[in-house]
């Protein structure tokens, strides 16, 4: 079983043992939600970048899996706000789109949908989870941070980040699955 410890002490070998077990896994599970090999390949990367990046503050009571597969999902998240919010990704996705013979008009009313349900799921968060996930989110704060900001510990802050995403997620369920 792969352990944290070896991931935080910087093992190389290690991590390439990681990457290689939950590539595949983690590729096809945002493949799923989002019906795009761009948004999957890039988020998958991302992930695992942060994964190796932020590996001294993986907590060891959780899996490798369940951090990998959480910092994917909001990665997922912050990805497809910035495709409605910038338009960056657009483009990028019409022409993926188009070589495909993809209705990109579909895909962009489906994005725009995904997009409002995102927000409405954030409104509808309770005040302190809202605060917490915008900063958080939108700010780009650490979960210490914000808990130094906030005069919480970084568990609640956790805790709070845990549960809006999960709040989020049943919102969009219905636009992505």
């Amino acid at each position: 079983m792969l352990s944290i410890k070896e991931l935080k002490d910087g093992d190389e070998y290690y991590f390439r043992k990681v990457f290689d077990q939950y590539h595949q896994k983690l590729y096809f599970f945002i493949l799923y939600k989002t019906r795009s090999e761009y948004i999957a390949e890039e988020v998958v990367q991302m992930a695992f970048t942060k994964l190796w990046r932020c590996r001294q503050t993986l907590q060891e009571e959780y899996t490798i899996s369940t951090q990998l597969f959480r910092i994917a999902t909001t990665i997922l998240i912050d990805f497809l706000r910035k495709y409605n919010n910038k338009n960056v990704v657009t483009a990028r996705l019409d022409v993926v789109e188009i070589e495909r013979g993809i209705d990109s008009t579909t895909e962009k009313m489906r994005g725009a949908e995904l997009q409002k349900r995102i927000s409405e799921a954030v409104n509808d968060l309770p005040p302190m989870r809202k605060q917490v996930f915008e900063m958080s989110r939108e700010q780009g704060m650490t979960y210490r941070e914000i808990a130094e900001t906030l005069s919480v510990s970084s568990k609640t802050v956790e805790t709070h980040i845990y549960k809006a995403l999960k709040q989020i997620k049943k919102h969009i369920s219905v636009v992505i699955d």
